[in-house]
């Protein structure tokens, strides 16, 4: 470690110090990975690119961080005071689109398995790729122990702004941010004692994770099994008619999407597992109101929790997706948990995972700042390519016409049971928006292979009712 180039030392976050471990002692396939697909129209400016970046990067301490783990009780985040971006720059453009295609797929597959060095920043990397003379992929990737999806869409934000002033030589101002530190202060304020209390409480009388025996498939694998964990990904996007009367439906009776997704997402699981309760995982913003100026921070705030519910079949959908939202609401008061402390105040053993699915809302304006900016160049926001190891994520993109995905392990899930999950989800909308006061318990499955399971479940339900007779 070169001390005359440090310009800060501190402690990492809960969040940040579980990503590490599971990153360092989990390296079959780096976790914790994102990447961002772009493709760029128009004449790029190769050494502007690079300098707006680079000025980016000194702007934020948390890009110019890496870590320290060997020999202390806590890591420890170095923040470094001069750190170069890493671009890497490739000319296709003499190969035809079929033969680019295939090569850009297979660079994509060879950088997720690139890991990062995490005691040497920057944790993340830029590669360009030319296909013709006015056209560019743009591939940042970068861990998430480094930030957010929220701190990634300002880090673009600040980007394509200091760019496009780069290119016409105009002076850069960009509005005064706070450092990650700040929030390190503010989480040591914190007393955990009234978390410890909520999670008891909360948590209280589940004794294990909520089983997805009814939908992972026949043949499970063996958890010592060393088959190669594979992700697939399943999606469905809602018309427009369709979303916007969803958002009208939520205004009307006063519920935020997440509440609709995270209900729908329960009482779903409470079917499929044949459990009245039921817990699973849900990310947070984890940017506290009281931190002024957090929305305008770049670092790891999201937080992942768990979410304990009480399905009652027989009340009605709307009364109990209000009821629900006022629970999440006080989840919001306790969000900067570590979901290994939830873990350890709850009664599932440590031995076992407190849950093995998530909602995620990724409800970060991306595409919609870089649809809006202008400049010579035109941003097209293709994709977003993301790994934890959960086995199945539920991920909510709300855009003019809502994107539902389905992130998962294969070797569990089949891909015909995904898609009906999410022919599910879809039809509750339209079953929702049709008739709010509906009972939970006439919420009908949309496939046949969700009815077999319903099926299956009722007569396993009689036959434990007989026995018990």
């Amino acid at each position: 470690m070169k001390t005359n180039n440090i310009e800060d030392i501190y402690p990492v976050t809960p969040v940040q110090n579980g990503m590490l471990f599971h990153c360092l002692y989990d390296s079959e396939m780096p976790l914790y990975f994102f990447q961002h697909i772009h493709t760029v129209r128009g004449k790029l400016k190769v050494e502007l690119f690079e300098k707006a970046w680079q000025i980016v990067i000194d702007r934020h301490p948390i890009l110019r961080t890496g870590f320290y783990w060997e020999d202390v009780d806590t890591p420890l985040q170095i923040v470094y005071a001069q750190v170069k971006v890493p671009v890497s720059l490739y000319d296709w453009s003499e190969m035809d689109s079929v033969e680019q295609q295939k090569q850009f797929e297979s660079f994509l597959v060879s950088d997720r398995q690139k890991s990062f060095d995490f005691s040497q920043p920057c944790l993340m990397r830029h590669t360009l790729i030319r296909t013709d003379d006015e056209s560019y992929k743009h591939i940042w990737s970068f861990n998430h122990i480094i930030m957010d999806g929220w701190g990634g869409s300002l880090v673009l934000q600040e980007f394509t702004e200091t760019y496009g002033k780069l290119c016409v030589d105009e002076h850069i101002t960009l509005a005064p941010t706070r450092p990650f530190r700040d929030y390190i202060d503010w989480l040591e304020e914190q007393d955990i004692s009234k978390a410890e209390s909520f999670w008891r409480q909360a948590l209280k009388g589940i004794k294990a994770p909520t089983p997805l025996t009814y939908i992972e498939k026949i043949e499970r694998i063996d958890q010592t099994s060393t088959q190669e964990v594979k992700y697939s990904e399943e999606i469905i996007q809602l018309s427009l008619t369709s979303t916007q009367a969803l958002n009208s439906f939520a205004t009307q009776h006063r519920l935020t999407l997440a509440t609709i997704i995270n209900g729908i997402w329960a009482i779903l699981l409470s079917r499929y597992s044949c459990c009245s309760n039921v817990l699973y995982g849900c990310t947070v913003t984890g940017r506290p109101a009281d931190l002024q100026g957090v929305e305008s921070m770049v670092g790891m705030f999201i937080n992942t929790l768990p979410i304990h519910v009480n399905v009652n079949k027989e009340q009605l959908l709307l009364s109990w997706l209000q009821r629900f939202q006022l629970q999440l609401v006080e989840v919001r008061n306790y969000e900067y948990t570590p979901l290994i402390e939830a873990h350890q105040w709850s009664e599932v053993p440590r031995n076992l995972t407190l849950f093995d699915s998530i909602v995620v809302l990724e409800n970060f304006p991306v595409s919609e700042f870089l649809k809006a900016w202008k400049g010579e160049l035109e941003f097209q926001h293709s994709e977003i390519y993301y790994r934890n190891n959960y086995p199945l994520n539920l991920v909510i993109y709300p855009n003019e016409e809502l994107l539902i995905a389905f992130s998962y392990d294969s070797r569990k899930f089949e891909t015909d049971t995904i898609t009906g999950i999410l022919q599910d989800i879809e039809l509750f909308f339209q079953q929702m928006i049709t008739n709010p006061n509906v009972k939970i318990k006439d919420l009908t499955f949309s496939t046949p292979r969700q009815q077999l399971i319903t099926s299956t479940l009722e007569k396993e339900t009689l036959g434990v009712e007989l026995l018990q007779i």
